[in-house]
């Protein structure tokens, strides 16, 4: 299973240098686990940059793949998860859906490096 944090998300639909690696995940629906909280994130990114079509049209994409809603459960276990790894809210919520699912956590995101399940793949430069 695979869980694919929201910079990860960004990533393949902007088609940038690590859009192919993050295909792998993303492109394979039947293991694809989508926290509810990532769709919020993406989302709201793309809508304050290319507007509500696009943001829609990514997030259809995005619900192919099973969508995690948050319960109190899961919910507590992210607020451990947060303060065991000094993870951000969000960041905390998707790391949690990952280990409660045994998944691969795909991300750009600095904030997971080195924890366990997690593949880390170094956002490359900016463009101009």
């Amino acid at each position: 299973m695979n869980v694919v944090d929201s910079s990860a998300w960004l990533s393949y639909f902007a088609r940038d240098q690590n859009s192919a690696e993050f295909a792998k995940p993303i492109e394979k629906l039947a293991d694809l686990l989508v926290p509810s909280i990532t769709i919020t994130e993406v989302f709201e990114n793309v809508l304050r940059q290319r507007g509500e079509e696009a943001a829609l049209i990514v997030t259809a994409h995005m619900k192919q793949g099973k969508v995690i809603s948050l319960d109190s459960e899961l919910a507590m276990d992210a607020a451990k998860y947060g303060v065991l790894h000094k993870l951000p809210l969000a960041d905390s919520i998707i790391f949690a859906n990952a280990q409660k699912y045994s998944a691969v956590l795909w991300t750009e995101d600095n904030d997971f490096e080195g924890l366990s399940n997690v593949k880390y793949v170094k956002k490359g430069p900016e463009g101009p």
